[in-house]
């Protein structure tokens, strides 16, 4: 396929992607990436988009990182997809059996667009095999931006799979499971939801990276399904042969009306012995993880301990970085390294099984990871945190959230950094009425 870009000036970047975002939403597949104006020299382009399929591939954990590698041999073109959680039955050769997720995504979806748009400030940038670039462009510029787009969430009440009491309880099994060595640290997730939530979803998205702008974000569209992503964290990142990880491990309040506090809420995370454990561990497990696939002597950690500042909150970053081996396929280093270990524990395997039996419910795409593939077989994929999944077809809407356990933590505290977690979501969701949790 020869797919050709054609570029096109931009006098409003801001409203330009409101009209691309307008325009995309017509589409049954479509995926939607902004990096959301952060400066950082590992991203490359603002806002990424592909729109319509030429191709697709959707498959069921079980074979799936082997047809998705032959669909991009087959393929040599951009793709567009996601790697859901349910995939840890395959990388770990585990019964994953809480397979039922929040949402009707699939264990596994890549496509290959019909379009790809690039924005940038000053211009944007159009792909098509096609030569209709320019009629593309004009739809694009000439689409309406929605009155509908601050349509109000129908009131609904905002539940939870596990009650405060039932949260806490679990967390003191998992820790019994850690003082008897089991495990060392384990990512638990809980999901809230809301049923009977008749939503615009356009409006959803925009008005969760509002409230949490962050440089992962996407908007992913498969049919009735929809993710609304504001996520801060990059899970693998190719380029040429490196290969780059950025684990989160480390959460701490921002407060941004405060300049003085803000520096002490960072120094607070910084110097916090159990987000440090924590983040040790993870970078330990990336580690491991990418000298699977690495030429050896190659892994290193790049930065170890970075404090991030975003919207919301303060983060501990951390960079791992490796050679891909020679001969090795693009798929290789995800499989590797899959599910990310920020969001699962060590040792991995164990963990993996710990999950299964205390969360209540599958993760579906949640926890899993979205992004896209260059033609030269360059990638980037997020982690899917910090978001939420819609069913349009039963007006589901959910948002799990996670935190790390470890042997030091407080149950309590660790229910609280849930919240926190979601604080955004609920903004974006909250009536005038106090929200029901049950």
């Amino acid at each position: 396929m020869n797919r050709t870009f054609v570029s096109f000036p931009v006098s409003d970047f801001s409203i330009t992607k409101l009209k691309l975002l307008n325009w995309i939403k017509a589409f049954n597949i479509f995926c939607f990436l902004d990096n959301q104006q952060y400066s950082s020299r590992h991203h490359s382009v603002e806002c990424l988009a592909g729109a319509g399929k030429i191709d697709q591939l959707i498959m069921p954990s079980g074979k799936a990182f082997d047809s998705v590698k032959a669909f991009s041999d087959q393929n040599p073109d951009w793709l567009f997809g996601h790697f859901g959680y349910g995939l840890a039955g395959e990388t770990e050769a585990l019964p994953v059996t809480g397979a039922v997720g929040p949402a009707g995504f699939p264990d596994l979806h890549f496509f290959v667009p019909e379009i790809l748009i690039r924005v940038a400030n000053t211009h944007i940038e159009i792909g098509s095999p096609m030569g209709n670039h320019r009629e593309i462009y004009e739809e694009i510029v000439s689409t309406p931006i929605s009155a509908e787009l601050r349509q109000p969430v129908s009131h609904a009440a905002i539940r939870s799979r596990f009650s405060r009491k039932e949260y806490l309880q679990t967390i003191r099994r998992i820790k019994s499971h850690i003082l008897r060595g089991d495990c060392y640290e384990l990512n638990f997730c809980q999901e809230f939801y809301m049923e009977d939530c008749v939503i615009d979803p356009l409006s959803m998205y925009l008005q969760l990276t509002e409230a949490s702008p962050n440089p992962f974000s996407g908007f992913y569209r498969l049919d009735d399904s929809y993710l609304f992503c504001a996520s801060p964290e990059r899970y693998l990142k190719k380029t040429g042969s490196r290969l780059l990880s950025q684990p989160i491990k480390g959460t701490w309040q921002l407060d941004p009306a405060a300049r003085n506090s803000d520096e002490e809420n960072r120094l607070k995370l910084l110097r916090n012995a159990k987000e440090r454990s924590e983040n040790v561990m993870v970078v330990d497990l990336v580690r491991n993880d990418l000298a699977k696939v690495c030429k050896e002597g190659t892994v290193a950690v790049d930065e170890l301990f970075g404090i991030y500042s975003f919207p919301n909150l303060h983060h501990m970053i951390s960079s791992v970085t490796g050679e891909l081996d020679d001969g090795l396929h693009w798929v290789d280093a995800v499989k590797a390294t899959f599910p990310m270990g920020s969001m699962t524990g060590a040792p991995k395997r164990r963990v993996l099984e710990l999950i299964e039996r205390y969360e209540r419910r599958g993760r579906g795409i949640f926890s899993g990871a979205l992004g896209y593939v260059t033609p030269t077989r360059d990638f980037d994929f997020n982690v899917v945190i910090r978001s939420m999944i819609y069913e349009k077809g039963r007006n589901y809407l959910s948002f799990p959230v996670g935190s790390g356990i470890t042997f030091y933590c407080d149950p309590e505290k660790e229910y609280e950094e849930c919240l926190l977690k979601i604080s955004a979501i609920k903004k974006v969701v909250a009536r005038s009425e106090p929200l029901l949790f049950k």
